[in-house]
C-alpha cells in the first residue's frame, strides 16, 4: 500500500507478468480506480508502434504505464528489449490528481519487478521515443 492508501490491484500485477513472462502485451496503461483507492489495468495493448502507446497518454489525465521497449544495439550487435515504467503526469493535468499519483506511484513501482528504466513524463517530449531511447540504451534510471 502506497503512503496515500492506495492498492495495486492483483489485475495490475496479473497483466504485468503477462507482459514480462509470457509477451502478451507491448505496453499497460494502469489508472486509479474511480475511488481512487487502487491501481487497476485501464488498458493493455500487443501494437508495437510507439506512437500508438503515446496516444493512449491524455493530455489532461494522469496515467501509469509499462512499455516493452525494443531498441536496435549498434555494431549489428542485434536488438534489445528493456521493461519502462512511465509516471504520466502532464502539466495541466488537476493538482489533487498529480498528488495522488504521485504519492501512489511507489506502491506500483516496487511491485512491478523487472522494470529497468523509469520515465516521468510531464509532456510528450520526455516521452518522446528518442528521449526514452537515450534512457534506456545508457541505462539512466536503472534500478
Amino acid at each position: 500500500m502506497s503512503r496515500s492508501g492506495v492498492a495495486v490491484a492483483d489485475e495490475s500485477l496479473t497483466a504485468f507478468n503477462d507482459l514480462k513472462l509470457g509477451k502478451k502485451y507491448k505496453f499497460i496503461i494502469f489508472a486509479l480506480n474511480d475511488q481512487k483507492t487502487e491501481i487497476v489495468v485501464e488498458e493493455t495493448s500487443n501494437n508495437s508502434d510507439y506512437d500508438a502507446f503515446l496516444e493512449k497518454l491524455p493530455e489532461n489525465e494522469c496515467k501509469y504505464a509499462i512499455y516493452d521497449f525494443e531498441y536496435e544495439i549498434g555494431g549489428g550487435e542485434g536488438k534489445r528489449s528493456k521493461i519502462v515504467f512511465f509516471t504520466w503526469s502532464p502539466d495541466t493535468a488537476p493538482i489533487k490528481s498529480k498528488m495522488i499519483y504521485a504519492s501512489s506511484k511507489d506502491a506500483l513501482r516496487r511491485a512491478l519487478n523487472g522494470v529497468s528504466s523509469d520515465v516521468q513524463g510531464t509532456d510528450f517530449s520526455e516521452v518522446a521515443y528518442e528521449s526514452v531511447l537515450d534512457r534506456v540504451s545508457k541505462g539512466a534510471g536503472s534500478h
